[in-house]
């Protein structure tokens, strides 16, 4: 059973073997960071929990940063999945 429509999207496209894949990583950080988002909504003083999205902002940008610089084009179509903002360096 699979929890986030994300990770369906990129488990049809390739193997369920391929978990250490980069677009795998990016979309699991990416579910994990609006989940906390959402959470942090609602208790706006939950520091502990702010600190670790920002540990899992940075990963995900660096993991961006590096498929960025192998492979343009599954970056872009991975940011267009996700519908997140590309970064301002590219």
């Amino acid at each position: 059973m699979i929890k986030n429509p994300f990770s369906a999207i990129i488990l049809k496209e390739e193997n369920e073997d391929n978990k250490g894949s980069v677009e795998f990583q990016v979309v699991s950080f990416t579910n994990r960071i609006r989940r906390l988002t959402s959470h942090l909504e609602l208790h706006k003083k939950d520091y502990l929990s702010q600190r670790g999205l920002r540990k899992i902002l940075g990963k995900r940008q660096r993991l961006l940063a590096y498929l960025s610089n192998k492979n343009r084009v599954r970056y872009k179509e991975l940011i267009g999945q996700l519908e997140i903002r590309e970064t301002k360096n590219h």
